[in-house]
Parts: C-alpha cells; structure tokens; sequence
C-alpha cells in the first residue's frame, strides 16, 4: 500500500486530494469515501492548456521538448497514451513521490510538487495535466496560491522561492536569502502581498515578492531537521475598545493576525504577525516532532511524531488586549482529550467516526493534518 506523504482540502470541503510515495495523486469525496474522478497521464501528455492554447508536460531536455511540442499538436503523447479521463484512478505523471498539494481558490486547479523538482498544475474538474513548470534543481517541498488564483508559488530545498503565472506559466520572480537556507514550506498572506517561507535555519520569513526584499523574521521555534508546516491565522475577540471593529451582531471584535508553527521540539508557537511577539507556546503539544500546524476560524490542528493528530478551539476572550506567552498560555485549548478539557467541534453523524480516529493515536507518526474550510479535519499518515 502507498504512503501518503501530504494532502489538501479543496475549497467547498467536499474533495480531498492526497499524494503518495508511488508517484501518484488521488482525489477523494468526502462523503462517501470513495476515489473521485481522475485522469491518468505517463510520462508525457498533451492537454488542454488555459486559456485555450495547447500545452504540453514535458521532460527534461531538448528531447523531451521535442517530443512534448509533438504532443501538443497531435494530442498524443509519446509513449502513446492520450490524455483524457480514465474513471476514478488516480493522477499519474510525477516521476518520484509527491511531496506537497495545493488547491486554487475556486477548487479548479490543483498544485503538485514532486521528488521529481516540478510543479505540475492539474485541471480538478476535466481531471487533465494542465501544465508542467520545472520549478527547481532541489525536491519541491512547498507550493500554494494567492487569493484570486492567478499566481503560484513554489519552495525547494534548493533554498529558492518562486512565484509562477498560473496562465502562463512564467517564473515572475524568484527570491532567494543570503544564507540561502533549505525551505520547506511555503504560503501567501491572505491580502496575496506577501509570502511566508519556512527554512531549515529554526528561521520563518516574510517576504515581499514585489520588491525581492525580507519584511519580518520570526524565531522562538526549532527547525534544523524535518521538513515542518505552519500558516497564517486570526483572533478574534469581543472587546469594548473603541478601536474595535463592529462585527454584523453590533459588538465589538477585535481580530488580530498571527502566524503559527510547529516546531521539531514538539511545541506549536504562534506569533503576532506585526510585533513578531510570541503570542502562546503550546509546550509539547506532541511528544517529539511536531511536523504540521493548520488554522481554519478558530479551529487548529496539529500532527506529530507521537502519530497523533491533535485538534484546538480558540476560547475568546472579552474586554483587554492580547495578552503575551507569559500571560495567555491558553488561547488555544485542546478539545480532543490530549492536552485541556473541553468538548469536540461540533459535527454531523457522519463524522463521529472520523472524530474517533482523531482521539485515537495512530501506530505511524501522523506527518501532517488540515482543517478544511467546513471543520472537516483529515490527518497523513506516513
């Protein structure tokens, strides 16, 4: 049986697509459980590009240039196979294991990254190859999109950060330190101007593409070793302060954006995006590794080496301001039975089952988790 090695919720909560060890993509409906439609491709196939213009995945030098302009005009690839959609088996075309999964805003495209150093962009609803960038000299450890959908963004161990026209396929912009570290994650801000990289210097950056240029660093976390995952997030809290936002209840919130992330000590740490101040250290949240952190709302979810999946609820608070780690060591609360009390999220019958398998530790160490957009939470399992 193939390993996973990641996945990715898409945007209505209702796929779910996973990568494996064997090369290959599945994508999965949520409610029975079942494969959803996919599209098997090898080596190379021709498909239908954006915006209506052919183009081609193609290997690597003049030969497989060559051979993917041929596909392109015949629709056949070399190896004869056409591209079209073969039922519910999975996405084939990665030459080495999947590594990483991104899903665009609107759940039409998916983003893949490979052992194989490409980015493949494939089309979720006719379950065809989009479009193959040779993004990297180094594994793709990291892919994902802006809001609107229009750039990608990939990461390797290369140490390079790169921003793609998704229609076209154009490297637009490519960032790099000056410690020129291995990065393992990356992610754009909600606003789309700026993205988050996670390197193997215990270091997270944040980076304006635009200028090239690094606006903030946050540190307090350990990443040396592994390959881990964070991502932005927001609090939101009833306050009286006039500088607050009044919300559609008539009450004033307060919401304040942090950054979160695991870290190879087993702690999860979260960071005031602006002050870079460490908000909470949820200390050993996982017993060794925590390898990946997700936010959806006030839901967080985390994945270790202990091989359990550990799920939080943000408690708000009303009246103050955000008090730091020293202070407020409880902002996130376990409600899974691992760490606090509490109760689990509320969910529908059909998902008792999953929040079984969530409480229970699982004999392999649980490598990453996401929280979809409906709370839906699904942990990867090496």
């Amino acid at each position: 049986m193939a390993g996973v090695s990641c996945l990715a919720w898409a945007p209505d909560s209702n796929t779910l697509a996973t990568g494996s060890d064997d090369k290959s993509i599945r994508l999965w409906d949520r409610v029975t459980g079942s494969p959803a439609h996919a599209v098997a491709h090898r080596e190379t196939a021709a498909v239908d590009g954006m915006g209506g213009a052919d183009v081609a995945a193609s290997s690597r030098g003049p030969a497989g240039r060559g051979a993917a302009r041929r596909a392109a005009r015949t629709g056949v690839s070399p190896d004869g196979v056409r591209g079209g959609r073969t039922g519910k088996g999975p996405l084939l075309g990665h030459h080495n294991y999947v590594y990483c999964l991104a899903f665009s805003p609107k759940g039409n495209i998916l983003a893949s990254g490979s052992y194989d150093e490409a980015v493949f962009l494939w089309d979720v609803r006719a379950g065809r190859l989009m479009r193959s960038l040779p993004a990297h000299s180094d594994p793709v450890s990291g892919v994902d999109f802006c809001r609107d959908g229009t750039l990608v963004v990939s990461c390797s161990t290369d140490g390079l950060i790169r921003i793609w026209d998704t229609y076209t396929g154009q490297c637009l912009r490519t960032l790099v330190h000056e410690d020129n570290p291995a990065v393992t994650n990356v992610c754009f801000s909600p606003n789309g101007r700026f993205v988050l990289a996670f390197s193997l210097d215990s270091s997270i950056r944040l980076w304006d593409y635009v200028s090239g240029s690094v606006k903030k660093t946050y540190q307090g976390h350990t990443n040396q070793k592994y390959s881990i995952g964070g991502c932005f997030g927001v609090l939101t809290d009833r306050d009286d302060d006039l500088a607050a936002e009044d919300n559609a209840d008539g009450e004033h919130v307060r919401q304040q954006a942090f950054i979160t992330s695991a870290s190879e000590d087993g702690d999860i740490v979260m960071w005031d995006v602006k002050s870079k101040e460490v908000l909470q250290r949820i200390k050993a949240a996982h017993k060794g590794v925590c390898f990946w952190v997700d936010v959806h709302g006030g839901t967080m979810v985390s994945a270790g080496q202990d091989g359990s999946i550990k799920v939080f609820r943000h408690r708000p608070r009303r009246g103050g301001h955000v008090k730091r780690e020293d202070g407020d060591s409880d902002r996130y609360g376990a409600v899974n039975g691992h760490l606090l009390d509490g109760e689990m999220p509320d969910a529908a019958a059909a998902d008792e089952e999953l929040q079984r398998q969530v409480e229970a530790e699982a004999e392999a160490a649980a490598a990453a988790a996401a929280v979809s957009p409906g709370q839906h939470v699904k942990e990867e399992q090496l």
